[in-house]
């Protein structure tokens, strides 16, 4: 059995999505930088049958990001699919001319640092597999900047570029790298951007692997 891990768990989208990859056969890691939801949702995973951890991580702090995922994978088997989406802070997103340089250090650490830092510590077990998948879950920002979003505007296309990257460079390796933009608000009334909706369409991308980018539903113009 391996595991599906999501950085960035909350009651949302990423109960959600976890639930949906554990009812496929995976177990499941949950990673937030809060302790004190963990245990509720992985509460809520067991009574549908999902074994989960939670893990408490920060992903500004790389050290405590590598010790929870390989943690993890000692106590729930090898990493297969790594989610990457934990949630932005508001200050993160400040208009592009109240951005200071060291208002993004933050941000970089979160968006940059932190999918590298994931990535190191579950390669060497999808390679160990022979195959694996990430998935990076952003909003329209990453590519549409948005003036008024800065700080995220900024870091996404880093994280989009970083994440380009790695498709290229580990398909050869049966390691699928992909992108879901959500360009709207994630509510359980959305049609395309419901948490339900996400959830499906992150699993059709780790099944299907079929590209990199991949949109919840249109950019509005």
């Amino acid at each position: 059995m391996t595991t599906f891990a999501l950085i960035g768990a909350g009651p949302g989208l990423g109960l959600t999505t976890a639930r949906r990859f554990g009812a496929a056969g995976h177990t499941v890691a949950l990673i937030s930088r809060s302790s004190e939801h963990l245990d509720d949702l992985t509460d809520e995973l067991a009574r549908d049958g999902i074994q989960a951890c939670g893990f408490a991580a920060d992903v500004l702090d790389p050290a405590s990001l590598t010790t929870a995922l390989h943690q993890a994978a000692e106590a729930l088997g090898p990493i297969e699919i790594l989610q990457y989406s934990p949630a932005p802070r508001a200050d993160f997103m400040k208009p592009v001319l109240d951005t200071s340089a060291d208002d993004l250090d933050a941000p970089f650490a979160f968006s940059v640092k932190g999918p590298v830092t994931a990535l190191h510590a579950v390669l060497p077990g999808m390679r160990d597999l022979g195959r694996g998948t990430v998935l990076f879950v952003n909003g329209a920002s990453a590519v549409r900047p948005n003036p008024e979003r800065a700080g995220t505007s900024i870091v996404f296309a880093g994280e989009s570029a970083y994440a380009r990257m790695l498709h290229d460079a580990l398909a050869p390796e049966n390691i699928h790298v992909a992108q879901l933009i959500v360009p709207g608000a994630i509510g359980p009334d959305a049609e395309h951007s419901s948490p339900e909706a996400l959830a499906r369409r992150l699993y059709a991308i780790h099944d299907k692997r079929d590209g990199f980018r991949h949109y919840a539903e249109p950019l509005p113009d």
